[in-house]
């Protein structure tokens, strides 16, 4: 049964911005002659938000925008701000230029096909952004699968299954003495190793523990100790963190600034006119490669398989599910790579925006090819797990909703997911403990089959 949960709003997300936000303390007496600082100029805050707690409606239904002005911590009346309403982001229509009567004012519109309204309201240097969802359940892939898909993949496995997955295990010192960290460094295909953190209760016995990986957003940095929450979970864990890039762990923040700013400078755009090229190909193997080190290892219960993952996370969270049948639970939040092709369909695509747009906005046809073969939509097609778990944010412009949806409506497995009208591009406290309760969930129920 797929089931969709709902967070309530109140008005959405503000930016609320000046050269000083915070009032600055109380002078001291200026000396005679001396003229005294000029006070701060009050805050604005602006805010929007549908008239509907679910910000769903049915295409051609209409919506009402609530837009909200306060300034100083009073009604920010008379003032003028600018409405601009888009699907999702793109194809903007005319700016409409509001008064705020009273600080208040509503603004009524519409959609008459699946997808969402979006509304970015600006105004004294501040911008809120609000969205409503039409028929979001009814969104599907802009484009089908390529024809060689499947091949194309079992290839890439061939010639990882071709590379022994040697691994080297480097223990880490820990404060709890009830678990134990190595730095794991795992032989692969692609021209760098998985590397990452596994952590495990100390002794744990032959084939005992549930296996959990979890992966990174965007982003250049080392694999995660906080992997060691995970092992003291529900009676004890087997979890592995691996870092995107197969890169070393546990070194100075300037080696890792050095290499997003040197070497894995815009990674995400690597190799995207070819397929063989594209750079998520080795990080998706790196990913099927780490669970080939955590199924081999003698504590896995041989049952419960759980990749876990937001953003770029999500992205690889859906790959694992599409590629490897082991797997037996995803957490996505927030994902990434939804939807690559989603402007033949007139429609927004999330990041990394693989398929490259010519000067025009036209996407340009050797990477809109390639594309295909990265995309959630199909892999989430593909999914044999057990469940899955995903998290969605109305007003995210770095994964827009319409990608996420068309991900989402792919999947035909058991699945839950988190929809937040009022969240960006984030895991809101309130997404973080849906994501792992989903995930702990499923441990119980495997270890009671």
């Amino acid at each position: 049964m797929n089931h969709l949960s709902l967070l309530v709003p109140a008005f959405a997300w503000v930016l609320a911005l000046s050269a000083q936000e915070t009032a600055a303390p109380s002078p001291k007496p200026a000396a005679p002659g001396k003229q005294q600082p000029a006070p701060p100029p009050p805050k604005l805050v602006l805010e929007a938000a549908t008239d509907r707690a679910s910000a769903i409606y049915a295409p051609g239904e209409e919506v009402t925008f609530t837009i909200q002005g306060m300034l100083g911590g009073a009604p920010a009346a008379g003032l003028s701000v600018t409405c601009v309403l888009s699907k999702d982001g793109i194809e903007p229509r005319p700016p409409r230029e509001v008064r705020l009567e009273g600080g208040k004012a509503t603004l009524t519109a519409t959609l008459d096909e699946p997808g969402f309204l979006q509304l970015r309201v600006r105004g004294g240097g501040v911008t809120a952004l609000a969205a409503a969802a039409f028929d979001p359940e009814k969104l599907r892939p802009s484009m089908p699968v390529p024809d060689d898909f499947d091949t194309f993949w079992q290839e890439q496995k061939m010639a990882l299954a071709a590379v022994p997955a040697k691994a080297e295990l480097t223990p880490r010192p820990v404060q709890n003495p009830g678990v134990e960290l190595f730095d794991v460094q795992v032989d692969c295909a692609g021209g760098a190793p998985v590397s990452g953190y596994l952590a495990r209760p100390t002794d744990a016995a032959p084939k005992s523990l549930p296996a959990i990986l979890t992966v990174h957003g965007a982003g250049v940095r080392s694999a995660s100790t906080g992997v060691l929450s995970w092992a003291v979970r529900e009676g004890g864990m087997l979890a592995l963190d691996i870092n995107a890039h197969g890169i070393p762990n546990g070194q100075p923040d300037a080696f890792y600034d050095a290499l997003a700013a040197g070497g894995l400078k815009d990674y995400r755009a690597r190799g995207r006119e070819n397929r063989d090229q594209v750079y998520f190909k080795g990080m998706f193997l790196r990913v099927i490669r780490a669970l080939d080190f955590l199924t081999a290892r003698p504590e896995w219960d041989g049952r419960t398989l759980i990749v876990y993952g937001s953003s770029q996370g999500g992205f690889q969270a859906f790959a694992a599910a599409g590629l490897d049948a082991r797997v037996t639970f995803i957490c996505a939040g927030v994902p990434a790579g939804c939807d690559h092709t989603g402007m033949k369909a007139g429609r927004v695509c999330g990041w990394p925006k693989l398929a490259a747009l010519d000067e025009n906005g036209t996407p340009m046809p050797a990477s809109l090819e390639a594309a295909r073969y990265f995309d959630c939509v199909n892999f989430a097609a593909r999914a044999r797990c057990r469940g899955a778990a995903v998290t969605v944010g109305f007003i995210d412009t770095t994964c827009p909703p319409s990608s996420v949806y068309a991900a989402w409506n792919a999947l035909t497995v058991p699945k839950t997911l988190h929809a937040d009208p009022l969240a960006g591009h984030t895991n809101t406290p309130a997404a973080t403990a849906f994501m792992q309760a989903a995930a702990l969930a499923h441990v119980r129920a495997m270890r009671a089959r």
